[in-house]
């Protein structure tokens, strides 16, 4: 996405003409509202996401998806990292050093970090896709080194986006109490900006229709599979539709809203016809759409919860809580289909 600049320091006045001056606009929303909302967002995502991280320590990586889960987790944990510095800039208690700094860094880890959960949801769903729907296909690509070396490969693709938007961004402006991150981008920085965010956009929408394929495909299977196999399936239809659910509308409430706005707010920034009041508004929607994405880090833990069994059955040892026997009973139930029923807790 659009790594380098506009995502943090918000600027609707950025063309790619520094001179022009900028647009005025009301602050009371990105300096006061904003702000305070990702101070919560940060508080319950670093406590959501530690013990996430202190679950998954004691989950063995026997299976690719949990592979995957725990790449998410990391992604989440750094994401929220970087939300102090966008609240001090945002909130202007920041000196003009880190303004720079945001421009240059924490917004590109921003970015990273969540079109990786992006990447690694889709992973997921591919990964249960062809171990429920097409087991007899279960290659080597569903191993657990296989998992690992796809791990690999996604974090190298979003830096070799991403770094490029840091290193292009190194113009020095005059006026350092208002910068904004595209003034300092050179020529070849914003077509990088620009090109790298268009990519950006296509990976997210290439996963949510893969995310809503493969889910489809994979629910029609249990429902078939348990229809054969027990004629009192309402609950097993109940528990996987929840679980499918979960995640498409995780999916569709943080993280299509900003990718709608994304398009006509970048053209915003680098293309010179936008009035200031367009600049205004698309800037706010933008805001409270990225907003949105930066909740992701507090219902991903709840995902885990519900859709890996390990995940949940070490939650609740380590904080005492007796597990109730369901999961057994559903075991004893489905003897027969033992890949499907594992299914409804790694959907």
């Amino acid at each position: 996405m659009t790594f380098a600049s506009t995502s943090y320091k918000m600027t609707n006045s950025t063309t790619t003409q520094p001179p022009e001056q900028p647009c005025p606009r009301n602050t009371l929303i990105t300096q006061q509202i904003v702000p305070v909302l990702y101070c919560m967002i940060f508080v319950a995502g670093i406590i959501l996401n530690g013990v996430s991280g202190w679950i998954f320590f004691y989950v063995p990586s026997s299976k690719s998806f949990i592979v995957y889960l725990k790449n998410i987790v990391v992604a989440d944990f750094l994401m929220a990292l970087t939300f102090p510095f966008k609240i001090l800039r945002d909130s202007g208690l920041g000196p003009w050093q880190l303004n720079m700094f945001v421009c240059r860094v924490s917004a590109v880890l921003f970015y990273v970090n969540m079109y990786v959960s992006i990447m690694f949801f889709g992973l997921i769903s591919f990964d249960r896709y062809y171990k429920i729907v097409k087991p007899i296909l279960t290659s080597l690509i569903q191993s657990v080194n296989s998992s690992k070396l796809l791990s690999v490969v996604v974090w190298v693709l979003m830096l070799f986006l991403a770094v490029p938007n840091s290193i292009l961004t190194n113009q020095s402006v005059s006026n350092v109490t208002e910068i904004q991150c595209m003034q300092l981008k050179n020529e070849l920085g914003r077509k990088w900006h620009k090109a790298s965010n268009y990519i950006c956009l296509g990976i997210f929408w290439t996963v949510f229709l893969l995310l809503i394929i493969f889910y489809t495909a994979i629910t029609r299977k249990i429902f078939k599979s348990h229809l054969k196999s027990t004629r009192n399936s309402t609950s097993v239809k109940r528990k996987s539709s929840r679980n499918i659910f979960s995640i498409v509308l995780v999916f569709f409430v943080c993280f299509v809203p900003y990718h709608i706005a994304r398009i006509p707010y970048t053209q915003s920034q680098t293309e010179a016809h936008y009035s200031c009041q367009s600049k205004e508004i698309l800037h706010h929607v933008k805001e409270f759409t990225l907003l949105l994405s930066a909740a992701n880090i507090c219902l991903d833990p709840i995902i885990y919860f519900f859709l890996c069994q390990p995940f949940r059955e070490i939650l609740h040892k380590k904080l005492h809580i007796s597990l109730k026997a369901q999961n057994d009973q559903d075991t004893s139930k489905s003897k027969r289909g033992t890949t499907t029923h594992e299914s409804i807790d790694t959907l």
